[in-house]
């Protein structure tokens, strides 16, 4: 190793969209998606102490309709949330909330899930820097078919506090 590595050289590299930049209206459609796996379902389920059949056995899943077992929906909207934050909150700032979230049909192994959210509100913050912005995100599978969708919040710093 050198001995002229000096780690106080490199700058720090700012990510993530500011306040400012976000208009309501405004479409991001997130990276190329998640195909998500049996291995992936059966993980998140025990981890979580979930042991739900129905994420768990394929025998039970198939008797009660489904032609796999099912991927556990809070995998489905935590995939999509980590999907849509280099868009949307990189940047840091409090996560403010999730709500009207609605999970349209179930996800099965092999399916893979894209997203896209809409600007639904912007607001300059009465107590830190920043403003609050509220996304609309939307998340599809590979048919096309409407998997969940969910408002999300979060607090975004402002050019002037960064």
């Amino acid at each position: 190793m050198s001995d002229s590595f000096d780690p106080s050289s490199f700058e720090p590299m700012r990510r993530g969209r500011q306040f400012e930049e976000f208009a309501v209206g405004q479409v991001y459609h997130h990276h190329w998606g998640r195909t998500l796996t049996a291995a992936d379902s059966t993980i998140f389920s025990t981890s979580t102490c979930c042991w739900l059949p129905m994420y768990l056995n394929v025998p039970f899943a198939q008797a009660h309709g489904h032609p796999d077992a099912v991927i556990h929906p809070m995998l489905v909207l935590c995939t999509v949330v980590g999907m849509s934050v280099e868009d949307l909150s990189e940047g840091g700032g409090a996560f403010l909330g999730l709500e009207d979230c609605t999970f349209h049909r179930p996800v099965y192994p092999g399916d893979t899930i894209v997203a896209r959210s809409t600007v639904v509100d912007t607001r300059p913050s009465s107590s830190r820097p920043g403003g609050i912005v509220s996304w609309h995100t939307e998340a599809h599978d590979h048919h096309g078919e409407l998997v969940v969708d969910f408002v999300r919040t979060n607090l975004v710093a402002s050019r002037a506090a960064s």
